[in-house]
């Protein structure tokens, strides 16, 4: 059976279903990552219960309304980095993926004939003539936040002062549009120096896709600089690429949260509070589109099934969309000036008919 750490989750060690549940759902193969939202999630929830006196095989859907409006009106724990919109309530993507999850481990009762019917409501898109219908907790979207110009400097700045790893993690996290995952769990062998090339393997993305991506000069040069440094602090080792240099876990692969502190670092020494181990990837992908990469071909370097989850990702400014309208606008305009004078040139060749007037 795939492993799952129960002490993060003790209401679900405990409850015969719901441990049942996240058992299945990690030996079906989902990502460790998903596991762990889910069984937070479903964690919460049966907490609700608990305090509600409400057994999770008898829960209604007025039930799982009132677990909603907690969940919109504790206290917010979001950090004061991004000003939140309200002073209380989880954040509208937490409490949609909470929702997700608890859908699941019911559909599961549902379908061990344990329930009748799914609890949590499904919300539905207006298709077909059908009138739509919104789920239980309305949902939110954000534009991702990438840095202009000044801040770019000045993260790049902060960058410039850090090890040679994090120098080559960052660079690699741009180029490859990396997720924090993929990026931390890259191998030796996934490199391809001479075409510079990185092959990410199936199991280190969240799609359980494998695909190529490509880095840069720097990149490269870092690259080289950082396996003679590996070598000399570790040896000849193959296997994950960055690895720890701590005293304490020396030579052991670095794990994804000694990244996301790092980067919370660099974001403090920068002054680039919203600065995330996603923001790279954003920043990536919109570079890509300004360079006028096709959607389906940002998408594959990506790794994105969905192309409207794609375009969650491309954050074009107000003014680069209003210099883009404005160039095709003279386009369009000089297409038509060009066809109004074709016309003109038309009546200079060809005199046109004089008709006769009756009585002439």
């Amino acid at each position: 059976m795939a492993p799952i750490p129960w002490g993060k989750f003790p209401t679900v060690a405990e409850h015969q279903l719901a441990r049942r549940w996240l058992q299945f759902t990690a030996n079906i193969g989902r990502a460790p990552n998903t596991v762990d939202a889910y069984g937070r999630a479903v964690e919460d929830h049966l907490r609700f219960c608990t305090a509600e006196g409400t057994d999770p095989l008898l829960v209604r859907a007025d039930a799982v309304a009132a677990w909603v409006r907690n969940m919109l009106d504790r206290p917010s724990r979001r950090p004061s980095k991004v000003p939140p919109r309200t002073e209380t309530g989880l954040a509208n993507a937490t409490i949609q993926q909470r929702l997700v999850a608890v859908r699941s481990f019911y559909e599961y009762l549902v379908e061990d004939g344990l329930r009748e019917q799914n609890p949590v409501r499904r919300g539905q898109a207006g298709r077909g003539g059908r009138r739509p219908r919104q789920g239980l907790a309305r949902h939110i979207e954000q534009a991702p936040w990438i840095p202009n110009e000044d801040v770019w400097q000045r993260i790049l700045a902060a960058c410039a002062a850090e090890s040679l790893r994090n120098r080559l993690m960052d660079t690699l996290a741009y180029d490859g549009a990396l997720r924090r995952e993929e990026l931390v769990q890259l191998d030796v062998e996934d490199f391809e120096p001479a075409h510079r090339l990185i092959h990410l393997r199936a199991e280190t993305t969240k799609s359980q896709r494998a695909r190529e991506v490509a880095f840069g000069t720097t990149s490269s040069q870092l690259f080289v600089a950082y396996l003679r440094e590996r070598r000399t602090l570790f040896g000849r080792i193959d296997g994950p690429l960055f690895r720890s240099a701590s005293n304490r876990n020396c030579g052991a692969p670095l794990g994804a949260s000694s990244w996301s502190k790092t980067v919370e670092d660099i974001a403090r020494r920068a002054g680039a509070a919203r600065l995330s181990t996603h923001t790279l990837r954003h920043l990536r992908l919109t570079d890509l589109a300004r360079a006028d990469w096709t959607i389906d071909q940002i998408a594959q370097y990506a790794g994105h099934r969905d192309l409207a989850t794609m375009m969650r990702y491309i954050h074009l400014s107000g003014r680069e969309l209003a210099a883009r309208f404005h160039r095709a606008s003279t386009t369009i305009h000089a297409d038509r000036e060009r066809l109004l004078a074709s016309l003109l040139e038309e009546r200079r060749t060809q005199p046109t008919p004089v008709k006769n007037r009756p009585g002439r």
